[in-house]
């Protein structure tokens, strides 16, 4: 990139195969921006905030922004109110830091290693994983692929996800990177017996799947499809090709400590494909 005249960013989306085991200043980035988010105890998704440091090469340094009350020789004025970001986030990922160490990062990094790669080696036989290297590792994460199986099958991604919430699960990124597929990320957060759980789960959604393949349960007709049930849809009247109990108490699904999901299936993506306007019309403008 440096050869054709361009500049390189790197985007430390979230870096828990990376702290302690890697230097990001040798990677060669103009601009490396080291989000906080997730691998530092700050949330991400719901409005949790994209915040972090942004570093540049000296070259580059004309071009940071700059504040009222803090002259400096930067040619760009200030961009916010605040000019190292959110004191109330920032404390947090500074604790976090304080209390784990450079040994206590570095171990966080190995074990988010050795969960995902954990989750990959248990999946593999029943879903292929996708983007792992030559020995089959992967790095923090595993992307588990459901194409084949919704081509042959009809059973989606979304199938997938939701009747993960009928095992007490919600479900991992969905179509991101690549579409139809799960993208699992147990980070060094969960233990082995939760990662256990898990791994059982979606082994026993895939024996599930095998049955709509085999014509056991018609493909529109099956517990994925039906995906989450909540108590509300099995009180009453039962027109399906499958149980109740295989509906809402699927192997490993303890009754006593059932989780039971407060709705249904909705369209998730109805309103990204269809312009719905809420603002009132023109005329209420009116005198």
């Amino acid at each position: 990139m440096h050869d054709a005249g361009g500049q390189v960013y790197v985007d430390g989306a979230n870096l828990n195969a990376l702290v302690g085991l890697a230097k990001p200043g040798r990677f060669g980035a103009d601009v490396s921006h080291l989000n906080l988010h997730k691998t530092f105890c700050i949330p991400h998704g719901g409005g949790g905030p994209g915040v972090g440091p942004v570093a540049v090469r000296s070259h580059l340094a004309d071009y940071l922004p700059a504040h009222p009350l803090q002259p400096s020789d930067s040619g760009v004025g200030p961009v916010a109110a605040a000019p190292y970001g959110s004191a109330s986030i920032l404390p947090i990922s500074w604790a976090y830091v304080r209390l784990m160490g450079a040994e206590g990062l570095a171990r966080a990094t190995k074990v988010a290693v050795l969960s995902a790669n954990y989750v990959a080696a248990r999946l593999r036989e029943h879903f292929p994983v996708l983007y792992s290297g030559h020995n089959g590792l992967v790095a923090h994460e595993c992307i588990l692929d459901v194409r084949e199986i919704t081509r042959t099958t009809g059973v989606s991604v979304d199938d997938v996800a939701k009747r993960l919430i009928d095992y007490g699960f919600h479900a991992p990124t969905m179509s991101f990177p690549v579409a139809g597929t799960l993208m699992v990320e147990p980070t060094e957060s969960e233990d082995l017996v939760e990662l256990d759980r898990f791994c059982d789960a979606m082994i026993a959604i895939k024996a599930e799947i095998d049955q709509v393949a085999a014509g056991v349960w018609p493909k529109d007709d099956n517990p994925l499809a039906g995906a989450p049930h909540t108590a509300l849809s099995i009180a009453g009247k039962w027109e399906h090709a499958y149980s109740r109990e295989e509906a809402t108490f699927p192997p490993g699904v303890d009754p006593r400590s059932k989780y039971w999901a407060p709705v249904r299936r909705i369209d998730g993506a109805y309103g990204d494909r269809h312009l719905v306007c809420s603002c009132p019309p023109p005329e209420a403008f009116e005198d």
